[in-house]
């Protein structure tokens, strides 16, 4: 397929003259068209949960899951990536973002990296890649070497894989077990994907690391309860957060707090049931961390 063929390179119409608009003009097109992506994004609900569910389900057995991407598509798997640690608690090699180029590429593009396909099995042979893991290559044209070759090397040693791209019949979709294409259209400024697609992405990956999370019992009611304190904003959360699941005032929450060794579950186990912390400790681990179900083993 020639690149002009492919819905990310395709011209926009709406977008013609954007270099003739005033200011307020060139914002409204470019607002126009974002607009356009959480609906592209909603036509492709099914086949992200069929991802969520594929992931859930080898993190259960002990996998990790792995984005594999060049310039904006791996930044983005290594934004996603690096933001559950801090969030959800999870140790930093449960998800990782592997990108074309290496560390140098996230910051600076690393010319040729996207096009070698001995890099990408290199790569996942540093991670030790093995038939537990998911593998999620992401390429906002469908059709990147390293990307593909990622894939290929995922599926020979038996991993399950994802695809996300923003064409139709992605060429990556071929490697996938779940492929996700979210189409959303030309860009305003010609091919440049880092606009409408990375936007797409970005929504796919959020919907994808949160709803796992969730699934693994990371999150209590709507809060999220692994939310590590590492700094005073965090800790004030963690507060928040332990005020609103037991329903009680700011000094309750922060003895409760400081009783657990600020764990936030633990506080809020101990808020909620009156047992000491190592009887929730206890009952938490014994529910392998998830927090809804510990709760509802103690009625």
């Amino acid at each position: 397929m020639k690149l002009n063929q492919l819905d990310t390179e395709k011209v926009n119409q709406n977008s013609l003259h954007i270099d003739e608009m005033s200011t307020i003009d060139i914002l409204k097109t470019i607002n126009n068209e974002d607009q356009k992506v959480a609906f592209a994004v909603q036509d492709v609900i099914l086949q992200i949960a069929q991802a969520v569910d594929c992931i859930y389900e080898k993190m259960c057995l002990g996998g990790r899951l792995i984005y594999v991407g060049a310039g904006t598509s791996g930044r983005l798997g290594i934004l996603d990536a690096s933001e559950c640690p801090p969030t959800y608690g999870v140790e930093p090699t449960l998800i990782q973002g592997i990108i074309a180029g290496g560390i140098k590429a996230v910051t600076q593009a690393v010319e040729g990296a996207e096009d070698s396909k001995q890099l990408a099995q290199i790569d996942l042979e540093k991670i030790n890649l093995n038939d537990k893991d998911v593998v999620c290559g992401i390429a906002a044209s469908g059709r990147t070497p390293y990307v593909i070759a990622g894939l290929q090397y995922a599926r020979k040693i038996g991993c399950s894989t994802i695809s996300l791209c923003c064409v139709q019949n992605g060429e990556i979709s071929k490697y996938a077990n779940y492929p996700i294409e979210v189409v959303v259209g030309p860009e305003v400024v010609t091919g440049s994907t880092r606009m409408k697609a990375g936007t797409a992405q970005k929504m796919v990956l959020n919907m994808i690391s949160t709803s796992v999370m969730i699934k693994r019992g990371k999150v209590f009611g709507n809060l999220m309860v692994d939310v590590q304190p590492t700094n005073e904003k965090l800790k004030m959360r963690a507060v928040s957060i332990v005020c609103q699941s037991v329903d009680c005032d700011e000094a309750e929450a922060t003895r409760l707090l400081n009783k657990s060794k600020f764990n936030v579950k633990i506080a809020i186990l101990m808020g909620l049931t009156g047992k000491d912390e190592i009887e929730c400790q206890e009952a938490l681990e014994k529910n392998k961390g998830n927090i809804s179900l510990t709760v509802r083993s103690f009625l």
